[in-house]
């Protein structure tokens, strides 16, 4: 299974700190390094702004290769997303205002490309969209 972590799942592990959770690293990594653990240009972008952890952004600068550019599968798939009115609240006006990167709807999609889990830790949200493979 392949997991496609959304923001937030990476800031979670911001709060594991290679020299008190070594063994997470470890297992984290090796992971990431066998393509089980993948995300988006855009989770990368949001990351840029987010990540406050020091180690956490020196590891996300160590690995940018997971962070997919999108392919015309994944494009193809956020477009559908969109062509739903009920997901055009996923761009916020503020995203919209100051060019902020909106990661969700191409973790979705990447997920659904590659049949892979989508990993974060929003909350669920009334009428919001389910990714039920991993339900």
């Amino acid at each position: 299974m392949v997991y496609v972590f959304d923001t937030s799942s990476f800031i979670v592990t911001g709060h594991y700190y290679p020299q008190q959770f070594p063994r997470f690293w470890e297992k984290f990594n090796l992971a990431v390094n066998n393509k089980k653990i993948i995300s988006v240009r855009e989770v990368f972008r949001e990351l840029d702004n987010d990540a406050l952890s020091p180690h956490l952004i020196t590891w996300i600068n160590e690995n940018k290769r997971i962070f997919q550019i999108p392919d015309a599968k994944v494009t193809q798939f956020t477009k559908n997303i969109f062509l739903v009115p009920h997901f055009h609240n996923l761009v916020t006006e503020r995203n919209r205002l100051t060019g902020r990167p909106i990661a969700d709807p191409f973790v979705i999609a990447l997920a659904e490309a590659k049949n892979g889990c989508v990993v974060t830790q929003e909350k669920e949200k009334p009428n919001a969209a389910k990714h039920t493979k991993c339900m």
